[in-house]
């Protein structure tokens, strides 16, 4: 590879690292939230508003539901929201969801028709409520219990173990995240300093014995962006699975090219070193050896694109607003 391209690689190695980390930096690891919206009957109330609030920036998200009465939103900063859904003629309802990196959570809602208002006679108070009547928390006796839509004691009460689940998995995603960054860079500069790794004569032909100082700096950073790559990859693989849970969209794409990426990140150290030790020998670079670099490329090129499916700000909709 003489100069020029060299500097055009070095060149395209910097955009690239420019263009991928700011994203990962400006999104983080992309959350959902999903839903569905019924009514006390049952059925499926499409074109009720949901609005979804990040309870830290106050930034809020309004959409509708679909004909059949569903709703999602992709590519959420993790951390807690507030999503409530309200309908015409219906009572609103709010529930609090807390989102981690790279999962996508679901709030479904029941909403109950509104009580219609009787008027009081002046001089007669309303009937106190019974001991064991439950009401609403304003004292309606219309509005019904989360007991009366279905829902157990258990399921109403907080768990201190899942919340330390929950807690465990969204400290290891970040750190995931946060490191999956931090390899980017090395990364950048190991297929920056690759060509520079085979060095030229005077004239640009190749030499028998190329440049120790190369080698050894490719090699040292190839060698660091391994490492901390499985130490990334740790973080994904071991954080605690949240039972019914499945990615979806952006985020299944960033699980799925895992299978392009991390076998990539095995094979590429294991063709380097093979080149290594035929251009240490004085070797011309020869068999599956030379499939190095482009082992490299693909590797690079998927974890990018893992990257970029969580970090791109795009909001796919898949229903009229």
């Amino acid at each position: 590879m003489n100069r020029i391209t060299a500097k055009i690689a070095l060149a395209g190695g910097i955009a690239t690292f420019f263009f991928l980390t700011p994203c990962g930096l400006r999104s983080q690891t992309a959350a959902g939230i999903s839903g569905i919206v019924k009514d006390s009957d049952g059925k499926l109330v499409s074109d009720a508003r949901v609005s979804i609030k990040d309870v830290d920036t106050h930034q809020s998200i309004a959409i509708k539901t679909n004909s059949a009465g569903a709703y999602t939103e992709s590519n959420l900063i993790p951390g807690t929201y507030t999503v409530s859904a309200v309908a015409q003629g219906l009572n609103p309802q709010t529930a609090n969801v807390t989102l981690i990196a790279a999962e996508e959570e679901h709030a479904n809602f029941v909403l109950d028709a509104e009580p219609q208002q009787q008027e009081t006679p002046p001089n007669k108070l309303p009937p106190a409520p019974q001991p064991n009547q439950q009401t609403s928390p304003a004292g309606n006796a219309n509005t019904p219990s989360l007991q009366d839509l279905g829902f157990g004691a258990n399921q109403t009460q907080g768990s201190a173990q899942e919340q330390a689940l929950l807690n465990k998995r969204t400290h290891m995603l970040k750190v995931h995240q946060t490191l999956g960054l931090i390899t980017a860079i090395p990364m950048v500069a190991t297929l920056i300093t690759g060509p520079q790794a085979k060095a030229k004569g005077k004239n640009g032909e190749p030499i028998t014995e190329p440049t120790d100082a190369n080698l050894d700096f490719h090699m040292a950073l190839g060698s660091l962006t391994t490492g901390l790559y499985f130490t990334t990859a740790y973080y994904a693989i071991f954080a605690p699975k949240i039972p019914g849970v499945k990615p979806k969209g952006a985020i299944r794409l960033h699980r799925d090219l895992a299978w392009i990426h991390a076998p990539g990140m095995i094979i590429t150290p294991v063709l380097g070193i093979m080149a290594y030790k035929q251009e240490n020998a004085g070797e011309k670079v020869h068999g599956i050896a030379s499939a190095h670099g482009t082992a490299a490329y693909i590797t690079a090129a998927a974890y990018g694109a893992s990257i970029v499916a969580v970090s791109w700000p795009i909001h796919w909709k898949f229903w009229e607003r």
